[in-house]
């Protein structure tokens, strides 16, 4: 039998929501263990260039953001520790968790961070240029800054997909939206928005087949899935809205989850969940914002409750 290890505060993830998380709860003495997950430092390690985080005029590189928060975080003592927690156990009044190399602790509190995951259409072209910071996004809100002016195609069909589609025909000359089926999955009302909007074209019955350029995007060869045809659209940005998959299958028999996979709250205004001492920050929980900012918020929200719950144990 491994040796178990014991702590006050376990935090799974590393992206925004479990450093923040790990800086406060570090600088309450709570000596918390972070565990980085499968992509360390989480989906802005994706992102080129963050400009709409605060305290960066200049911007910043998601990678380099993620560095400057670990160091922070190890600067008030959180050790920080590559892998990732294969299962929990939250039955009993121990909160139990093991990782990848086996290893069984024993913690007081966890922080749930462990985030979303983009979905993706996973073509070749795609990846390629997600890999490189060439054009492929799959969130407006952060990257459509950078396209303003430009032409861009945007793949998706329900409100998020909508409500980007809208986002970016502020910023760019022309959107062209490709939706798979011959309607929206969107509300009325989200669809009547883009319809309505005169700068963004629609193809109905319509998937994407490669995207196209050589360092940079600069087009997206799609085909009708109807006729057969197949037609080249000039766009210096792809961005995918057919959604986001939240990474909570571990704790599915024990926390609440929504019908998508979200974690729930057991109480609004707080990042407490079902479980006493399990609290959830940033993605996992939040379908709505995913921006880096609200996940700090939210893992300063889960240190400070974890801190609170200590203390009430202790009287």
């Amino acid at each position: 039998m491994s040796e178990i290890e014991k702590t006050s505060c376990l935090i799974i993830g590393s992206g925004p929501a479990g450093y923040t998380a790990a800086i406060y709860a570090a600088r309450a003495s709570m000596q918390p263990i972070l565990y980085e997950g499968l992509q360390p430092g989480g989906q802005l390690t994706t992102t080129n260039e963050v400009e709409n985080f605060p305290g960066y005029p200049e911007g910043v590189t998601g990678p380099d953001m993620m560095i400057q928060l670990k160091q922070q975080a190890e600067r008030f003592d959180t050790v920080v520790r590559p892998g990732f927690i294969t299962k929990v156990d939250f039955s009993g009044s121990v909160h139990k968790a093991w990782t990848d190399d086996n290893k069984e602790i024993h913690a007081d509190t966890i922080i749930i961070a462990t985030g979303a995951s983009a979905k993706y259409l996973g073509l070749p072209s795609e990846q390629k240029f997600l890999q490189s910071g060439g054009g492929v996004s799959a969130c407006a809100v952060c990257d459509g800054f950078f396209y303003r002016g430009q032409e861009t195609v945007i793949v998706g069909a329900g409100d998020s997909a909508c409500e980007e589609a809208h986002y970016l025909s502020k910023l760019c000359t022309k959107v062209t939206m490709l939706v798979r089926r011959d309607e929206f999955r969107a509300s009325k009302i989200m669809a009547d928005r883009v319809k309505n909007t005169p700068n963004i074209e629609i193809l109905f019955n319509t998937e994407t087949v490669e995207v196209l350029g050589d360092d940079v995007v600069t087009g997206v060869r799609v085909k009708n899935n109807v006729t057969g045809e197949e037609q080249d659209i000039p766009a210096t940005g792809f961005f995918v809205a057919i959604g986001h998959k939240p990474n909570t299958d571990i704790f599915k028999d024990y926390i609440n989850l929504d019908e998508t996979g979200y974690i729930k709250y057991e109480e609004p205004g707080t990042s407490k969940t079902n479980v006493a001492g399990v609290f959830v920050a940033g993605d996992a929980a939040d379908k709505n914002y995913r921006q880096a900012i609200t996940a700090a918020g939210t893992g300063c929200m889960a240190a400070l409750d974890a801190e609170r719950y200590l203390a009430s144990k202790e009287h």
